[in-house]
């Protein structure tokens, strides 16, 4: 693992620097930052204080993979203000990169976190994304669950892609709330780049993509347990409850990533970094 290490910039995590401050491990060509929960959660309220405009990806193979093929992904990824570990294999190899506090910070467990904390800090947040029902039953359970939650607003947006007048209302639609931070749940890779077009141009800390974190705070969709989530099962999990939409996502992905991961550990193969 030496040639991992070598890359590493910084052994501390550093809220209140500038995003590439932030140390990255190189997965597959992928600036991955080696966060866990509790730092991720300071460097979001680091953000709010000091008015900043970022955004954060938790990404999985899922993204690692994406990000072989599509140029534009892999700058996201890249670009963020925190790219997390939303999955074991992240973060066993950040771990034996060096980063042994390196922890999961999957999007529902990021967006629990951070409405927990919302009562006591004043947090503003904005749900964009799922369907009416979903982001309904989320918005409802979270009200339920954390009294004095503030929920500055939400959208569902329509599955097609918004024209630029419809984009324009939904960034001054979303800016009249003043959000501290703006949670989406399109899918990877839509929010992914979504997020990208609209960083700035929303007035918030920190956009957060956060997959299909709406569908299991709204109960929709059922998580794995934690011990299936903490021994890197959780994709299996996944697949035996949806196979028909998953098979190809985590039977082709996941050899895919696997193969590539073994090439670059190896030093078969090495990729530039591009952050």
């Amino acid at each position: 693992m030496k040639h991992l290490a070598d890359q590493r910039e910084n052994t501390s995590i550093q809220p209140a620097g500038v995003p590439n401050l932030i140390p990255r491990v190189n997965i597959l060509g992928v600036g991955v930052t080696p966060v866990n929960l509790p730092q991720t959660i300071d460097i979001l309220e680091t953000w709010r204080t000091e008015g900043r405009r970022e955004y954060v990806l938790c990404t999985s193979v899922h993204g690692l993979v994406e990000a072989q093929r599509d140029p534009e992904i892999r700058s996201a990824l890249n670009r963020s203000g925190l790219t997390t570990e939303d999955g074991m294999p992240l973060v066993w190899w950040c771990q034996r990169s060096g980063y042994s506090s390196a922890g999961r910070v999957s999007g529902t467990d990021l967006l629990m976190a951070m409405c927990e904390r919302a009562a006591q800090n004043g947090h503003r947040h904005y749900f964009y994304g799922g369907s009416p029902r979903v982001v309904d039953a989320m918005v409802s359970r979270l009200v339920a669950r954390f009294p004095g939650l503030t929920i500055a607003g939400y959208r569902s947006p329509p599955f097609r892609p918004l024209t630029p007048e419809e984009d324009v209302a939904d960034i001054q639609a979303i800016n009249e709330t003043r959000p501290d931070y703006v949670w989406v749940g399109l899918g990877m890779p839509k929010q992914d780049k979504w997020i990208v077009q609209h960083v700035g141009k929303i007035e918030a800390a920190a956009l957060l993509g956060v997959g299909a974190a709406f569908d299991f705070v709204a109960g929709t969709k059922p998580r794995a347990p934690l011990w299936m989530q903490r021994s890197g099962l959780e994709w299996l999990f996944r697949l035996l409850t949806e196979p028909r939409r998953l098979a190809h996502r985590y039977l082709v992905y996941n050899t895919i990533f696997i193969t590539r991961a073994l090439e670059q550990l190896s030093g078969w193969k090495s990729y530039a970094r591009d952050w």
